[in-house]
């Protein structure tokens, strides 16, 4: 996608130029983007294995690799072409349709659980809680996973200062306020500390999937990007060779109700 020279100026308009912004990047997302930690995802579901699990946002398939590796069934769904194709290339025998979270192509009570991976910030709640509750089976589960960088580290605080871009958005998903739905029990929340191993190049390069360094100019995006590869060269930790990336996996989930 290319860069806009003139960026929505609401929120709302901004929110789904981003949402809608990963497509044409969908190879540099699958292999860059951190996958989830096991602890996480038995957290969220409880015994995994023989669980049908609904991928819901799947995007190119980084939770469904946790799933699959805990011995899930998994159905995916996802809305962009471009992600699903990738989707499809790397889990051929994992089923993929087209469809949202506002609009579920499942039928009722078809499946044990409703994971969404860095995905239900994108959704309208108002719409996503009811088809969701709909294709539950009683007692499914719903979670909603997110990967974020571990920022109580100086200089991973400091990456976030040079990272920012003309679309930055405050809060895009605020963690400190989990959503409730009549239809699901309270949700809890679990934070699970989780690493991945980068370079400053390949870090550079997982920031460059990030929605707001898609969604800019040409020449916003190698500024943006340029700085973040100065400060990871320059910076003791990250300067030279392989580390580890600390990032933080918060988890929400609750119950259907019956």
């Amino acid at each position: 996608m290319a860069g806009f020279d003139d960026l929505p100026t609401d929120d709302q308009a901004l929110r789904a130029l981003r949402a809608s912004s990963f497509g044409a990047h969908a190879a540099a997302y699958a292999e860059h983007r951190p996958d989830y930690p096991l602890a996480g995802i038995r957290w969220a579901l409880g015994d995994v294995e023989r669980q049908t699990v609904l991928d819901l946002g799947a995007g190119t398939g980084k939770l469904t690799e946790g799933l699959l590796a805990a011995g899930a069934s998994v159905i995916a769904v996802e809305p962009d072409a471009e992600m699903r194709a990738e989707f499809i290339q790397r889990f051929p025998r994992v089923v993929a349709y087209p469809g949202a979270a506002e609009s579920i192509p499942l039928r009722d009570g078809s499946v044990d659980a409703v994971v969404a991976g860095q995905a239900f910030h994108w959704f309208d709640p108002e719409a996503a809680f009811p088809e969701i509750a709909r294709v539950l089976r009683p007692g499914g589960v719903f979670a909603a996973f997110w990967n974020d960088d571990d920022r109580s580290v100086g200089w991973v605080a400091g990456l976030h200062r040079v990272a920012r871009s003309a679309a930055t958005l405050p809060g895009i998903r605020n963690l400190e306020t989990i959503p409730s739905h009549p239809q699901f029990t309270d949700f809890e929340r679990a934070d699970f500390p989780h690493t991945y191993r980068r370079t400053a190049e390949s870090l550079t390069a997982t920031i460059g999937t990030h929605s707001h360094t898609l969604v800019v100019t040409p020449e916003q995006r190698a500024h943006v990007l340029g700085a973040i590869a100065d400060y990871l060269h320059s910076t003791p930790e990250t300067a030279a060779g392989e580390f580890d990336f600390p990032i933080v996996t918060t988890i929400i989930r609750a119950t259907v109700r019956p």
